[in-house]
């Protein structure tokens, strides 16, 4: 090592002074070690940079997993609040008319959806004037009906929540909104004993809002709270 230092001597003394902001300084080191691996010409491996490199390879994803779980920590968190302040509104109605037409403004609102529909089946005719005042939320369908949509017809098991991507082939539904819809989430309703199965539906026009690889105990969740009411309003 040279005894006459060729470093600007400012430089060399706050080096020397806090040795660990040059350790600590990534880009620093990198080209530290670029140097010293020029220094000792290409027929040397130097092992130490070799590991280093490595050590930098898993550190960098070290850093990116941490990020991706906390980014899915707070969407998670987000989801969650949002269902919960969808229930308390879903709750405060004190008339099944209220309960019905919230369900289709705020609380889709809230949901960030585009459409919501609630299909019981039933015997009544989907035309009665008592459902039409009802407007757009409310649809009744043939027993079976529910079964069929949510497997598209197919021998399939029928999940309580199905997410998928989607165009509806017809306005049943979605009505004049068949269209825009590209995903949607179905929850399937258990109204007790002795009472047909109902659906609610959430339509979306972003393709990548619902999509069978999201979990879906929040909308199970959020289901088990929906039944709940509705029997209440069913009694």
């Amino acid at each position: 090592m040279s005894s006459n230092p060729i470093m600007d001597a400012g430089l060399r003394d706050k080096i020397i002074s806090d040795p660990n902001a040059v350790l600590e300084d990534t880009d620093v080191m990198r080209a530290l070690v670029a140097a010293s691996e020029q220094s000792m010409g290409s027929n040397i491996v130097d092992l130490r940079g070799i590991a280093m490199e490595r050590l930098e390879a898993r550190l960098d994803r070290l850093e990116d997993t941490h990020r991706s779980v906390i980014a899915a920590a707070y969407e998670n968190l987000a989801g969650t609040n949002q269902v919960h302040r969808a229930i308390l509104r879903m709750l405060e109605p004190h008339k099944f008319e209220e309960f019905l037409l919230d369900l289709g403004d705020e609380v889709a609102s809230i949901l960030r959806v585009d459409v919501v529909r609630l299909i019981l089946e039933s015997v009544t005719d989907d035309n009665e004037p008592s459902l039409r005042k009802l407007g757009d939320v409310l649809s009744v369908a043939e027993p079976g009906f529910v079964d069929h949509y949510l497997t598209l017809g197919r021998a399939l098991p029928v999940r309580p929540v199905t997410m998928r991507q989607m165009r509806p082939e017809d306005g049943r539904i979605y009505g004049a909104k068949s269209q825009y819809i590209h995903s949607e989430a179905a929850l399937k309703l258990d109204f007790g004993a002795g009472r047909l199965p109902g659906m609610l539906v959430m339509g979306s026009e972003d393709p990548h809002q619902f999509t069978p690889q999201q979990g879906p105990d929040l909308l199970a969740f959020f289901a088990g709270v929906f039944e709940r009411a509705m029997r209440r309003w069913l009694s």
